[in-house]
C-alpha cells in the first residue's frame, strides 16, 4: 500500500490536547508515513510547540513562521527567533506565512511587511515557503514573484486554474485540502484535473476543514486518505498512484526522511 503524507497539520493546537498520541497512532494505522506540523498562530508559540512535537516523534516534521493573522507582532525579535527556529533539526520550511484579507486580524501593510521579510528569509536560507493566501490572490502572487523564490507550497489552495499553472511554472506545489470532497468545490476539482499529479500535495489543515463524510467535525491526519481518494477519482487514476506520487512530491519539497 502506498504511503501518505499530511503536509499541513496543526497538531500543536489545543483541539488535540486530550488525545494527541491516539491521533498520531490512527494516522500511522491509516498508512501515513509523515506529518508536517505547521507553525501557525499564537505568534511564535505554535512554531515552538510544533518543533517540540517533531523532536518527540519520528514521523513528524515541522515549520516555523508568522501567520498573517499575527503579522502585527512582526519585528526584529520575532524575526531573529524564526531565523533560529527554522535552522533546527527536522525543520523543513518557512511557514505558514502570507496574506489574509478576508479576516484582516492584522493591518494589511503589516501583513505585507511580514510576508516580504519572511520570503526573503526563505530565499536566503534556501528553504521552501508554505503560503497562506485568502482573499488576496493578486497581492500574494505579486510578492511571491518579486521575492524570486523557486520552491514553495500554496497551502489549502483556493485560487483558479490559471493562477495554479503560473505558480507551478515558478516551482510551486498546489496543496489540496479536504475541501475538494465538498459538493460545491467545483473550482478546486478543476484545478486538480488541470495540474499534473507531480505538482500536487495533499493536506488536512487539521483540526479544520474535515473532508466528507466528516465535514463539520474535528479533522485529523488520518483523513488525508480521503483527499487522496478524491484526487484519484478526479484524475481517473488508482489510489496507489495518487498516494504514491503525492508522497514523493512531499518528500522532494520538504526533504522528508533526510534529517
Amino acid at each position: 500500500m502506498a504511503p501518505l503524507v499530511d503536509t499541513h497539520a496543526h497538531l500543536d493546537f489545543k483541539d488535540f490536547d486530550h488525545d494527541r498520541e491516539n491521533v498520531i497512532e490512527r494516522a500511522e494505522q491509516a498508512g501515513l508515513k509523515w506529518i508536517v506540523c505547521i507553525g501557525s498562530g499564537q505568534g511564535i508559540l505554535s512554531a515552538r510547540n510544533s518543533i517540540a512535537l517533531a523532536r518527540e516523534n519520528p514521523m513528524l516534521y515541522s515549520t516555523a513562521g508568522i501567520h498573517p493573522h499575527d503579522a502585527k507582532m512582526w519585528g526584529p525579535e520575532i524575526r531573529d527567533e524564526i531565523l533560529e527556529l527554522v535552522q533546527k533539526p527536522k525543520q523543513v520550511a518557512l511557514g505558514e506565512i502570507g496574506l489574509d484579507f478576508a479576516r484582516d486580524y492584522s493591518p494589511r501593510d503589516a501583513q505585507e511587511l511580514a510576508f516580504r521579510e519572511q520570503m526573503e528569509m526563505a530565499v536566503e536560507l534556501e528553504l521552501p515557503a508554505v503560503i497562506h493566501s485568502r482573499s488576496a490572490a493578486g497581492e500574494s502572487f505579486r510578492i511571491i514573484k518579486e521575492s524570486g523564490i523557486r520552491r514553495g507550497v500554496m497551502h489549502c489552495y483556493s485560487g483558479d486554474v490559471d493562477l495554479a499553472k503560473k505558480l507551478v511554472s515558478m516551482g510551486f506545489y498546489i496543496s489540496v485540502p479536504g475541501v475538494v470532497t465538498f459538493k460545491n468545490a467545483r473550482q478546486l476539482v478543476e484545478v486538480v484535473k488541470a495540474i499534473p499529479l507531480e505538482h500536487l500535495l495533499i493536506e488536512t489543515d487539521c483540526p479544520f476543514l474535515a473532508p466528507e463524510p466528516h465535514r463539520g467535525k474535528r479533522n485529523e491526519p488520518s483523513h488525508v486518505r480521503l483527499v487522496a481518494e478524491k484526487i484519484a477519482q478526479t484524475k481517473g487514476i488508482s489510489f496507489e498512484q495518487a498516494a504514491g506520487q503525492t508522497t514523493v512530491n512531499a518528500e522532494n519539497i520538504f526533504g522528508l526522511g533526510k534529517s
